[in-house]
């Protein structure tokens, strides 16, 4: 094994969950959410391995413009928009269709040359309180975006949902009371649904749904994992054992001396840390899957070392060289996740640069 540590990417699992995602939202279009470098999938990769998207969604300027040099030619969303003038002709070399949620941004576009814009989605704040305008201030800047000359080709609604996976959806069921309130009469293609939205107990609705986890196999409820929901993980995080340890009973393993063995022990040293992008915080016990079965962490994670105990009798053949799983099929990222309390896109987006992508 020339790598210890590598993120396996399966393109097949991401072309299964996109069509999950469109039997789960039928008759709607897919705005892929590639943002984070696609949740620590890779960019450029993930969206070449999705020709079926409709279009991209990406945060940052710099994200869209990767994508185009990289050939992509499918639209691509700025989920944040531009601030200045230099990035507004940025975005317009580039054909990238801009989401507008400021009045800033409506100014910075009625004073810009007078070049046809892209397709423009004008995001209306429902209850979120982060981006969009309020609704009382909607209709204002739809009509000063109707104004701008040449007319956009197309200004869409857009919205984002804060509690889509609670079950009781008292708050999801709200903000679409705000949102049909605010948007009545008005023409245009709405999308509202992430990917919570698309899976969750209330229905959305909508003519674009904007997957991001569930299209990297992974679901967004506080229970479960993507498995239940029939999407495929995308992201197996893999490493192997690089030394076994005779620890006797009493004595302790790694900082902190955190963890005391009970009993005489054998621990497999992996080559996984905090400085791959495991949580330094995860608790001993937490599963890991070495050898084709889940063994117990033992002590702290450090950098670039994980200690698991590997004592029990299904673990005898464990040695130097077993591969290990961090994430993946088993265990489940969603696991790990709920274990260091945390969410699985924070650990899937922390996967050091110093981790290979490995595309399957």
């Amino acid at each position: 094994m020339s790598r210890l540590i590598r993120a396996v990417i399966d393109g097949g699992a991401l072309r299964h969950n996109i069509e999950v995602i469109r039997a789960r939202a039928p008759g709607a279009r897919v705005m892929a959410v590639v943002k984070a470098n696609a949740y620590g999938h890779g960019l450029e990769q993930t969206a070449l391995s999705l020709p079926g998207a409709d279009s991209f969604a990406v945060a940052r300027l710099e994200e869209g413009v990767r994508l185009r040099e990289r050939g992509i030619s499918a639209p691509i969303v700025l989920l944040e928009g531009v601030f200045t003038d230099e990035q507004l002709r940025e975005a317009r070399r580039f054909d990238l269709e801009l989401v507008v949620h400021d009045a800033l941004q409506v100014e910075l576009l009625a004073a810009a040359a007078p070049v046809e814009p892209p397709a423009l989605w004008i995001k209306i704040d429902t209850g979120m309180n982060r981006l969009g305008f309020r609704p009382e201030t909607f209709r204002e800047a739809h009509q000063r975006l109707r104004a701008l000359r040449p007319t956009p080709s197309d200004i869409r609604l857009m919205t984002h949902l804060a509690c889509a996976d609670e079950p009781d959806g008292e708050m999801t069921r709200a903000q679409l009371a705000r949102f049909h309130a605010a948007t009545r009469g008005v023409s245009g293609d709405v999308s509202i649904a992430n990917t919570a939205g698309i899976f969750g107990s209330v229905p959305v609705g909508g003519d674009w749904v904007r997957p991001g986890l569930a299209l990297y196999g992974v679901s967004p409820f506080a229970r479960g994992t993507g498995r239940e929901l029939g999407l495929r993980p995308v992201m197996s995080l893999e490493s192997a054992v690089i030394a076994i340890r005779s620890v006797p009973r009493g004595e302790t393993v790694g900082y902190g001396a955190t963890w005391r063995a009970e009993r005489d022990s054998r621990i497999a040293i992996v080559a996984a840390g905090y400085g791959d992008g495991l949580p330094r915080n995860l608790p001993s016990g937490a599963p890991v899957g070495i050898g084709g079965r889940i063994a117990p962490l033992c002590g702290r994670v450090s950098m670039d070392m994980i200690a698991v105990d590997v004592s029990a009798a299904e673990h005898a053949a464990v040695g130097v060289g077993t591969p290990v799983v961090l994430w993946g099929e088993d265990p489940a990222v969603e696991t790990l996740a709920r274990a260091a309390g945390t969410v699985p896109y924070e650990l899937l987006c922390a996967v050091s640069q110093r981790v290979p992508l490995e595309l399957r």
